[in-house]
């Protein structure tokens, strides 16, 4: 087995270093590695919401959106990701959310803290091996009450595998991976 840290190595043994709309994809790698996955999963991942490089401990674009302009209520309401509308829209934490309706707005507003992502809107499995990792704001599930990202399909099915220790490392590791760059 790789160990998930040897990020050379495996970088060098999968055949390079770039992926993903050009963002880093080592902690990814990592997480399948581990995980017995090929890292060929990655190819063609969407992770949507966040700028390369950035040292932010909130998943943001560059316009300072977050969860890649999604419904963050959307996903406790209905159970999926909806995309929010550009008019619809209300600022939390140093976020802007966009909604679906003006209902789930004024829902947001009563008590933003509980619609919120958790580990900043980034990967609650990149998090649990200690790493920084976008997200595909379609991956979004709601867990005890709480919103969890996830980078793509595959890290999604890690999660839903282990949910406690996943979280359980996230929260962690979490104050440690926070500052780091995507």
């Amino acid at each position: 087995m790789i160990d998930p840290v040897d990020w050379p190595g495996v970088l060098k043994r999968i055949g390079g270093e770039r992926g993903m709309r050009g963002q880093w994809v080592k902690a990814c790698v990592g997480v399948l590695i581990v995980a017995g996955m090929p890292a060929s999963v990655l190819v063609g991942g969407t992770a949507l919401a966040g700028v390369p490089g950035s040292t932010s401990a909130l998943n943001l674009d560059e316009k300072g959106l977050a969860l890649g302009g999604y419904d963050p209520v959307a996903y406790f309401e209905g159970g999926k990701p909806v995309r929010g509308r550009e008019g619809i829209s209300a600022s939390y934490g140093g976020a802007r959310y966009l909604f679906a309706t003006a209902a789930h707005r004024q829902t947001f507003l009563k008590e933003p803290e509980k619609f919120v992502p958790e580990f900043g809107g980034y990967c609650v499995v990149g998090a649990a091996f200690g790493e920084k990792v976008d997200v595909d704001p379609t991956t979004g599930q709601v867990v005890n009450g709480k919103l969890y990202l996830n980078n793509s399909r595959k890290a999604l099915d890690i999660f839903n595998k282990d949910m406690p220790g996943i979280i359980a490392k996230a929260q962690d590791r979490w104050p440690a991976v926070k500052d780091k760059a995507l």
